[in-house]
């Protein structure tokens, strides 16, 4: 069903938006489908720079719509394989980007709909947005990655204490937290955030890529591992035609013109 979410590519930006306002973007099977296939469509496609990632009209997302993602009466192996085939292919594709993904955040994130977001590398919000874990109320676990990522952005302790009362945090607060990267009015969102993904765009793409990558990399490795993987990477982005440009400009007192590539 791709008219539930909607992809299209402009200015070397590709925009995914979920599009079921009417269940608050609650998303289904084969939404999830497309979803996947939309990141590795981004990651494959040269024309793309950045990914912004976003919800069709008051919702950003408000987690599985279950009635939708199974039928009949599912055994645990089934629950397991529904999650780890299917949701699952959102954080696993993610892991594999190195291209990177801003969430758009322009209101209510809940459940997976909050993992979903947390994901993504950064996070701007609308005034109007507000978070919530959730599953603690219908006496789940976090199924999506919410207990992996939220404790990587807020600490364990804070972490624990969404997840085990599930309460909403306002967009104010999950700008203090760390959970978004900025809070903006909702009017100046979309401009905002398309503001920030154009200037990440038109940066130099081999070292924005291996900036990412070592940065994820970083929280996996020893510091003597980090170092010496960053010095690879070093080698390479120094042979860059953005690199030399960028010396140039530095030199010639200027804004450096990078190549986009």
């Amino acid at each position: 069903m791709s008219e539930e979410l909607l992809y299209e590519v402009k200015e070397r930006i590709a925009t995914l938006t979920l599009n079921r306002p009417d269940k608050l973007n609650a998303f289904t099977g084969p939404m999830i489908e497309r979803w996947a296939w939309a990141l590795n469509e981004a990651q494959r496609d040269p024309d793309v720079n950045v990914v912004v990632v976003t919800g069709a009209g008051r919702a950003f997302c408000a987690g599985g719509d279950v009635g939708r993602m199974g039928e009949g009466e599912p055994t645990p192996l089934d629950h397991k394989n529904a999650l780890w085939e299917r949701i699952h292919q959102i954080p696993k594709t993610l892991d594999l980007m190195d291209k990177p993904v801003i969430a758009m955040v322009n209101g209510v994130a809940v459940g997976a709909g909050m993992g979903m977001a947390l994901q993504c590398d950064i996070r701007i919000a609308s005034e109007e947005a507000k978070f919530s874990t959730g599953y603690v109320k219908v006496g789940l676990v976090p199924g999506d990655g919410d207990a992996f990522f939220l404790p990587r952005l807020v600490g364990t302790a804070k972490a624990l204490e969404l997840l085990w009362t599930g309460d909403f945090v306002e967009a104010r607060e999950a700008e203090r937290l760390g959970i978004v990267n900025k809070v903006v009015p909702a009017g100046d969102l979309r401009q905002y955030t398309y503001e920030l993904a154009r200037r990440i765009a038109d940066g130099p793409q081999v070292a924005i890529r291996m900036m990412k990558r070592v940065a994820y990399q970083s929280l996996r490795l020893d510091v003597r591992t980090h170092l010496d993987l960053v010095s690879s990477h070093m080698a390479i982005v120094r042979e860059t035609e953005d690199h030399q440009e960028g010396v140039r400009a530095f030199k010639e007192k200027r804004p450096p013109k990078f190549t986009g590539r």
